[in-house]
């Protein structure tokens, strides 16, 4: 299990956040932060500003990339990163509503979910899983839904 993940302390979101930004350029530019993160749980968030497109609402293409990002940050919440490593299958967004705000996501898995994606990697080298996500304006109003195919791979596969 990842550091930090034995009694629930949270993890440290600005080295999180830094780390996060120095590995995916996009995150860096669209100035996403990590927020909370504990064991199986993520909240990341974006401005509005610096993210707008033509019409002055969030752009999709920040939007989307806000929707993936906390893939990899739960997964270093949750999995042991020595042993295994996250990748992306496929990603559907849908679009509700147009994001004029700052916005939200947030991501969870379940211990015993945890466990069984673990087990399945070690058997099989791998194991797929999906996660669905909401981005949320600062009024609460779900902007886009998005679900996310994972696979978790352990190394050497």
């Amino acid at each position: 299990m990842a550091a930090g993940s034995e009694n629930n302390t949270p993890f440290d979101t600005a080295k999180m956040t830094a780390n996060t930004r120095s590995q995916v350029s996009m995150a860096e530019h669209c100035k996403i932060s990590i927020d909370e993160a504990e064991f199986g749980r993520v909240k990341l968030s974006m401005p509005k500003d610096g993210n707008t497109n033509h019409i002055g609402t969030i752009y999709a293409g920040a939007l989307y990339t806000l929707a993936e990002i906390p893939g990899g940050t739960l997964f270093s919440t949750t999995f042991d990163s020595s042993r295994y490593y996250p990748i992306i299958k496929e990603q559907n967004i849908r679009f509700r509503r147009p994001a004029t705000t700052d916005i939200t996501v947030e991501m969870t898995m379940t211990a015993d979910e945890a466990a069984e994606i673990a087990a399945t990697a070690d058997r099989d080298g791998k194991a797929d899983y999906d996660r669905i996500v909401e981005l949320i304006d600062t009024e609460g109003t779900v902007v886009a839904i998005s679900t996310n195919s994972y696979q978790m791979r352990t190394f050497g596969t």
